[in-house]
C-alpha cells in the first residue's frame, strides 16, 4: 500500500496558505446551529450562495437523464470525454453533501475534470436525499444506478468490463458500500476511488477532535449529518452505512482513497485504507498535505484541488485502460 496513513496521529503541519485565507474570510459567516438546525434550512442556504470555484475541464457532451428507481424519479448525468472511442471506460460518481445536501450541479467540475483526465464516460448520480429518504434509500440508488450503467453500457457508448465507482465525502461512503456489495452481486468493478470518504457513521476517529473545529468541515456538523441519515446507533453499525465497520473487505475492488490532513474524516479514511490492506486489497491511500474536507471541489481556488483530481484521474486512467 502506498499510504500517508499511520496508527499514530502525527503532529499537524501548516495549513496550506491559499485554504487558511479561504477559512479566514469564512471566520466571519455566522456558523449554523446544528441544534436546531433543518435539512430545509442548509439546503436553502447553499442555494443562496453560489459556487465561487471554476467550472472544471471542457468535455465533448454531456446529457441528463431521468431513470424511474427504486425511490422514485432517479437523476443523472453523462459527462462524455474528448476522443473517438467507440466504447469508453465508465465511472459512475456519487456527490458528497454528507447524504443530506448538493446534487449533480454542485459536483459538475469534479465530473468533468474526472472525465476529461481520465478519459472516462463518467456518470453522476442524483440519489436520494436524508432525512426525507434516510439510510438505506441512498444505497437502494447507488446499487439501481450501478446495474442499470451495467445492462445499459452499449446505449451509452461504453465498455461494461471497464467499470469503476467513485465518489466525494458522503459519495465516497456510497463508492465503497457498492464495491463491497458488488463482491457478491456484481458487476465486477475495476476500481473504486475514494476522496475524504464517510467510512464510519458509528464511531469518531483521533482526527475529529484534533480537527473537529476551525478546519471548514466541523465535528458538530458531521454528527448532524449522521443523524439525519442514519436512525440510530444499530443502523449505523450496518456495513452499508459503515462499510469500516464491514467483517472483511477481502475481494473488494482495488482502491484509491485521497485524504486531507486538516479533516475530521481523515482518521476513518486512513483506516479504511488500513482494512483494505489487512484484507489483500491493492490501496493507494494519499493524505493531501495543509487541506481541509471538500478541497477537492475548489478549484480555481486551491491550487491543490487541481493536482489532486489530476492524480484521482491518473489512478482512474491506469484501471480502466
Amino acid at each position: 500500500m502506498s499510504t500517508a496513513a499511520n496508527d499514530a496521529l502525527p503532529p499537524a503541519a501548516a495549513l496550506d496558505a491559499q485554504i487558511a485565507g479561504l477559512l479566514a474570510a469564512m471566520a466571519h459567516v455566522p456558523q449554523p446551529d446544528y441544534t436546531t438546525l433543518t435539512a430545509a434550512q442548509l439546503r436553502a442556504a447553499m442555494a443562496a450562495n453560489p459556487s465561487p470555484f471554476a467550472p472544471g475541464d471542457e468535455v465533448a457532451a454531456i446529457s441528463d437523464r431521468t431513470l424511474y428507481g427504486p425511490n422514485g424519479d432517479l437523476r443523472i448525468r453523462l459527462y462524455r470525454p474528448h476522443g473517438d472511442a467507440a466504447a469508453l471506460p465508465m465511472t459512475l460518481y456519487f456527490h458528497g453533501g454528507g447524504f443530506v445536501a448538493c446534487g449533480l450541479d454542485t459536483h459538475d467540475n469534479i465530473c468533468r475534470t474526472l472525465a476529461a483526465r481520465a478519459g472516462s464516460l463518467v456518470v453522476s448520480v442524483d440519489y436520494a436525499l436524508a432525512p426525507e429518504a434516510p439510510f438505506p434509500a441512498a444505497v437502494e440508488d447507488a446499487q439501481f444506478a450501478l446495474d442499470w450503467l451495467d445492462a445499459n453500457a452499449a446505449s451509452v457508448g461504453a465498455d461494461a468490463t471497464r467499470l469503476a465507482v467513485a465518489g466525494d465525502s458522503a459519495g465516497g461512503n456510497l463508492a465503497a458500500v457498492l464495491a463491497q456489495l458488488a463482491r457478491r452481486n456484481g458487476p465486477q468493478l475495476r476500481h473504486q476511488l475514494l476522496l475524504y470518504p464517510v467510512t464510519d457513521c458509528a464511531g469518531e476517529s483521533e482526527t475529529y477532535a484534533a480537527f473537529g473545529r476551525g478546519y471548514f468541515l466541523s465535528a458538530d456538523a458531521m454528527r448532524w449529518y449522521r443523524r439525519q441519515y442514519v436512525a440510530d446507533a444499530k443502523t449505523a453499525l450496518d456495513p452499508r452505512a459503515s462499510p469500516l465497520r464491514a467483517a472483511t473487505v477481502a475481494g473488494v475492488a482495488p482502491a484509491t482513497i485521497v485524504t486531507a490532513e486538516f479533516d475530521p474524516l481523515r482518521g476513518e479514511g486512513e483506516a479504511y485504507a488500513r482494512k483494505l490492506e489487512g484484507d489483500g486489497v491493492a490501496v493507494a491511500c494519499r493524505c493531501w498535505p495543509g487541506q481541509v474536507h471538500g478541497f477537492a471541489s475548489m478549484l480555481g481556488v486551491i491550487d491543490a484541488a487541481d493536482a489532486a483530481l489530476t492524480f484521482a484521474a491518473g489512478q482512474l486512467r491506469i484501471a480502466l485502460r
